[in-house]
């Protein structure tokens, strides 16, 4: 895949406040491996999943992901907890503390 073709895309749910997740970040390219970067950054776990990224990808930002789309993000949001749960218990975890 060509550079301009790659693709990012953000994915938000805060459970007290969001009826849904939310799409807070998409780009193609350079803003794509910006996405990217500041995840890595911060310890954001990536998913790589080119028929979840396009069927998010048509959304707009802010914009709550549509129900059928539920189940899938639902298992990634369950994967990123459990990523979460395991660098909480490893060195030079760099998280936010929990609320």
């Amino acid at each position: 895949m060509k550079d301009k073709d790659k693709k990012a895309i953000a994915v938000k749910y805060d459970r007290g406040r969001d009826a849904a997740p939310k799409v807070t970040a998409k780009g193609r390219g350079a803003v794509a491996e910006k996405i990217l970067a500041l995840a890595r950054e911060h310890g954001v776990p990536i998913e790589k999943d080119s028929t979840l990224m396009d069927a998010l990808y048509r959304l707009d930002l802010n914009e709550e992901i549509p129900e059928e789309l539920y189940q899938v993000v639902a298992e990634l949001l369950a994967f990123i907890y459990r990523m979460n749960s395991l660098r909480k218990g490893s060195p030079g975890y760099k998280g936010k503390p929990d609320s």
